[in-house]
């Protein structure tokens, strides 16, 4: 049976090259952008966007309601971190240019409710892109990971993805976080120091239980190529298939920057008012 990809064109931005080092919340606006014209316009094609970004903790809205978690933003931004809250599902991650932020936005029928399929394509595509070692990768939620849920993906037990999903009337937005690159351990005793401050008194099932030694990195799991090698496989992936014509692009369409700017505006406004700042 032919991959998804196989079988529609597809639009491919790719921002790798220049991580962010300001605003977090800028590749989520131009996310939600194409979301807002997948749902205006079913025939757009699907667009895979690939990120990254410097120095960055990205939050689940449930992380934001967490007894401390200003003050505990507040010391992340101290030590020079960018905080979102971001608009898909999940809890809190850390960003680095080890690693990479894949969104795969797409139009569907305003009936199809599932979740699941929209998750699958994107389980389907990461495996694709690590060739032979997508064989070993397995799909389901590991115990003790930071930002735990079904679609975990993880090679020898440790999680390297995380996969939430951002569902508008007629589109969805699936995004995922690699790490490909940099420590594990060190990722997770990030996350662990936000909680320890953020969820000082709150019921244990209230945030993640993060456990140290459940995160790695593709790189630290034996998969060659690094940042660089991932983008360049899922590239060759995309090109290798003639039926799918592939246009690449390096920045937000200007078509789209206006829509992507509101788009900010809005997020940057959920943010303020979800942790009261």
């Amino acid at each position: 049976m032919p991959f998804w990809w196989e079988q529609t064109p597809v639009q491919l931005l790719a921002t790798v090259s220049r991580p962010y080092r300001g605003e977090v919340l800028i590749p989520f606006s131009v996310d939600e952008a194409y979301a807002r014209l997948c749902s205006q316009e079913p025939t757009t094609a699907p667009v895979i966007h690939l990120w990254r970004h410097e120095k960055a903790i990205v939050l689940g809205s449930r992380d934001a309601k967490l007894p401390h978690a200003a003050e505990a933003i507040r010391h992340l931004e101290a030590a020079g971190y960018q905080t979102a809250v971001r608009p898909s599902g999940g809890a809190a991650v850390p960003l680095a240019p080890g690693v990479i932020n894949l969104s795969l936005v797409m139009p569907v029928a305003a009936s199809d409710l599932n979740p699941e399929p929209f998750f699958l394509r994107m389980v389907e595509l990461i495996r694709a892109t690590l060739g032979d070692d997508g064989a070993k990768m397995s799909s389901g939620e590991i115990e003790g990971a930071y930002c735990p849920g079904t679609y975990d993906l993880a090679i020898e037990g440790y999680k390297f993805c995380g996969i939430a999903q951002r569902r508008l009337t007629r589109a969805v937005a699936v995004q995922a976080f690699i790490n490909v690159e940099g420590c594990g351990r060190t990722y997770e005793e990030i996350i662990q120091s936000f909680y320890e401050k953020a969820a000082m008194g709150a019921p244990v099932e209230q945030f993640p239980q993060v456990q140290p030694g459940r995160m790695a990195s593709l790189s630290e799991l034996g998969v060659s190529g690094g940042a660089e090698g991932f983008v360049l496989r899922l590239q060759e992936l995309l090109h290798a298939h003639a039926e799918s014509s592939v246009a690449v692009l390096d920045a937000c369409p200007d078509s789209l920057a206006q829509e992507a700017k509101k788009a900010l505006d809005l997020l940057k406004g959920r943010h303020r008012q979800l942790v009261g700042s």
